[in-house]
């Protein structure tokens, strides 16, 4: 058996069925796994997340996918990370006591805290538009300010300006939507769930060549 073209990473969490269902939607067959060789040796990765950081990276060390994604980030090939999948290639997390993370990006993961007087549930739940700041293939022909839906308490905090792709604002706070670094790329949002600018966004995805 050959090498899958897209692995969605399975690591025993994770909206992967809505994820692999939008990949076909587009007209590709992803293969979904939790097998370390398989995701070190596809063509690109969509590393999909709902949960908790601690529990994410305890999963991920487990089933050795923490080295399986290390090596797609070196070998050029193309990754993406959704929710979760976004937040723990930081540094390190606020989430359950302060977890370390990946590593792949400079930065950490903050606990959405608002101004005195300024009251927002949380998590941030819903609709809410991203202001796009600069181009890149990922985000291209989704206009300046496109909405998408998001699910988190967390948001990631870069230490370089220059990997922001798009930016949201929800309770006053301004925080990263959606980064990218070579041939890595992130969206703290849901694309599977977020209707056709989602859709379009995972396409950029698919046909990207860093």
């Amino acid at each position: 058996m050959g090498s899958p073209a897209i692995a969605i990473v399975d690591y025993a969490a994770g909206n992967l069925a809505s994820v692999a269902y939008a990949v076909k939607h587009l007209g590709h067959e992803p293969t979904v796994t939790r097998q370390p060789e398989e995701i070190a040796a596809a063509d690109r990765v969509i590393f999909p997340g709902v949960g908790a950081a601690g529990a994410c990276m305890d999963n991920l060390k487990r089933l050795g996918l923490d080295e399986a994604l290390a090596e797609v980030l070196r070998s050029g090939r193309p990754l993406l990370g959704i929710c979760v999948g976004c937040q723990v290639i930081f540094d390190h997390s606020e989430e359950d006591d302060g977890t370390d993370c990946l590593g792949f990006l400079p930065g950490s993961v903050k606990l959405f805290r608002f101004a005195e007087g300024v009251k927002r549930k949380v998590p941030h739940m819903g609709w809410n538009a991203v202001t796009m700041e600069r181009d890149h293939p990922l985000v291209r022909d989704l206009g300046e300010k496109p909405h998408f839906y998001f699910v988190h308490s967390y948001y990631p905090a870069p230490k370089a300006a220059d990997v922001i792709l798009g930016s949201a604002l929800y309770g006053g706070v301004r925080f990263p939507a959606a980064l990218a670094s070579e041939n890595l790329a992130a969206v703290q949002f849901h694309t599977e769930k977020s209707g056709r600018p989602g859709l379009k966004l995972l396409d950029n995805f698919l046909n990207w060549t860093p």
